[in-house]
């Protein structure tokens, strides 16, 4: 039974049992409630809010872009703003990127992907070509469309739409805590996790396998999580030995995120499609965008058809390239990224103090994309039942101190597992870092007292 807890209002609430604080206003790295109680969003919304909020050189380009061309529709027309926001996008992206189509958002963006990767096999080999499933990944998030969502690997978001899914095969991932062959290095989980892609591609038969999807740093199912260099290596062996396309979800990890442009350059992958949105905009405007090879641009609109069977209203909107745009310049120029890296780092160590609560069991991450997940017992690796709702209980403990923090749940069965996410605006000071931390630190000693008691450290 709903708790009924969502204002009273004609929204319909994404969830009932929650209380919606107002928010009124942004600046920085803050939000402040219609109380003006001031909160650091140590979680940019969701990995979002990349330059923080209240940009006022952004909202001056929006406010000039709206007056000058707000709307047209990418089959009939181009625009400049357009064209611009392609050409810096591919020069972020790793080598061979350099088409963009433009969507919406994350789920649009991966779900692209998926399209644009059946044409690709079609418009080279015929429409009797049996080439359509994607492999991915268990403990993996790639968006809440019926073909992303097929592709994502967290149960619980899958289990109620069961029946309207995509058979699309699942292996482990290179999650190096929780490991099925009990892997002792991150590199020998890396190379296991690797050689379960040849396994699953013969499994199933190359012939029927269009595509591979990966995130490079796991978002919201197992925050944080990263392979070592050798798995992007070797999946881009199998890739290419079985005809399947390599598509790399960059959807929460990219444009600036984890401390480079584009997550792919930790680990040097090469891509035959790269999906991106969240930080691109930075949340000033929705956008998400697929980036494909020239071999596949060239498959399909070249030597082929000419006509990606795809598209949506706002793909392409030129208010919201020109927004990302102006984003991405203001990265380049105040030199964000290279921030992010550096705060990051800075992060990373401190938040190792925090193995002294009992809860904290894993610490892990790329630049400011940092996961920590809670345990019941730290030498077992034992997750809290759901009804101990730990995430809840982190969640509000950080409201309460003034701190927001982005959880989960699901990541050791699809029941059990609670994490939260790191991952503040990538301009955050270093004094910044060091309020987020101390309020931190309170919202995990409360929560270990009141799920284990004083005592139990």
């Amino acid at each position: 039974m709903s708790l009924n807890k969502a204002p009273k209002n004609y929204v319909f609430y994404r969830n009932q049992n929650w209380h919606y604080p107002r928010i009124v206003r942004g600046e920085g790295i803050y939000l402040y409630g219609e109380d003006e109680k001031k909160y650091i969003d140590g979680c940019s919304g969701s990995a979002v809010a990349n330059i923080g909020h209240g940009n006022k050189e952004v909202a001056e380009f929006a406010k000039g872009h709206i007056e000058r061309i707000a709307f047209t529709h990418l089959s009939r027309w181009t625009v400049d703003s357009i064209e611009k926001c392609a050409e810096r996008i591919a020069n972020w992206c790793p080598e061979r990127l350099n088409h963009v189509y433009f969507v919406s958002g994350g789920s649009e963006a991966t779900e692209t992907a998926i399209k644009m990767a059946r044409q690709y096999f079609v418009e080279r080999d015929g429409h009797k070509t049996s080439k359509w499933k994607v492999i991915s990944k268990w403990n993996s998030y790639h968006g809440a469309t019926i073909g992303s969502l097929s592709m994502t690997g967290s149960i619980g978001r899958r289990k109620i739409y069961d029946p309207l899914l995509a058979n699309f095969p699942k292996i482990n991932q290179f999650y190096h805590y929780r490991n099925p062959w009990r892997a002792e290095t991150l590199k020998e989980t890396s190379i296991l996790a690797a050689k379960e892609l040849e396994k699953e591609i013969l499994r199933h038969g190359p012939e029927n396998i269009a595509g591979f999807i990966s995130e490079p740093v796991i978002g919201s199912a197992a925050p944080g999580v990263h392979p070592e260099k050798i798995y992007f290596q070797m999946v881009r062996e199998i890739c290419d030995k079985y005809d399947v396309l390599f598509i790399m979800d960059e959807v929460m990890a990219g444009t600036g995120r984890t401390g480079k442009k584009m997550a792919s350059e930790h680990f040097e992958a090469k891509p035959d499609i790269l999906v991106i949105a969240k930080g691109l905009s930075s949340g000033y405007t929705p956008i998400g965008a697929a980036v494909c090879t020239d071999e596949i641009f060239n498959t399909i609109m070249i030597e082929g058809s000419g006509n990606f069977i795809h598209g949506h209203t706002y793909a392409g909107n030129p208010l919201s390239c020109g927004i990302a745009d102006k984003v991405m310049e203001i990265i380049e120029r105040e030199n964000f990224i290279e921030n992010c890296a550096i705060q990051g780092d800075y992060l990373l160590r401190k938040l190792e103090n925090l193995y002294n609560y009992p809860i904290v069991g894993d610490i892990r991450g790329k630049g400011l994309m940092i996961g920590i997940e809670f345990v019941k017992d730290q030498e077992t690796k034992e997750p809290f039942e759901v009804s101990e709702n730990v995430k809840g209980k982190i969640t509000n403990n950080g409201l309460d101190e003034g701190l927001v923090l982005y959880p989960g749940g699901g990541s050791v069965d699809g029941v059990r597992g609670d994490h939260i996410l790191l991952a503040p605006p990538i301009n955050i000071t270093k004094e910044e870092i060091d309020l987020l931390y101390e309020k931190l630190e309170n919202t995990i000693k409360k929560t270990t007292d009141e799920v284990l008691g004083q005592r139990a450290y």
